[in-house]
């Protein structure tokens, strides 16, 4: 059965920082394309990078590109998403998914074969 269960959600000031983390398990990690969605309230969600499974292709979402990098751990089975300089427009709840297109351009979830339940950032101003 695959888990995918991300972590490190939470309320932080405009301009702080976050970190967090994927963990799939029940697949073999190491060759699926990983990525990370967000979806705020009242809008539609929003895919805003990718990794591609040996981590030599990332792409970004101009609303994030230069703020927030991804990484992955195929030892560990883990995507990483480290979010620098946070606004209140990155409000929202994050989805980590597994099985994406990753191509260096815009992310879609074509192909997204597993979604993690999500967790919450909120950016206060």
């Amino acid at each position: 059965q695959v888990q995918v269960v991300e972590s490190g959600g939470g309320l932080v000031q405009a301009g702080g920082s976050l970190r967090l983390s994927c963990t799939a398990s029940g697949l073999r990690f190491n060759t699926y394309n990983m990525g990370w969605f967000r979806q705020a309230p009242g809008k539609e969600r929003e895919g805003i990078s990718c990794i591609s499974w040996a981590g030599g292709t990332t792409s970004y979402a101009d609303s994030v590109t230069g703020r927030f990098t991804i990484s992955r751990d195929n030892a560990k089975n883990t995507l990483y998403l480290q979010m620098n300089t946070l606004k209140p427009e990155d409000t929202a709840m994050y989805y980590c998914a597994a099985g994406l297109a990753c191509s260096g351009r815009a992310i879609s979830d074509k192909g997204v074969g597993y979604w993690g339940q999500g967790t919450q950032v909120t950016v206060s101003s």
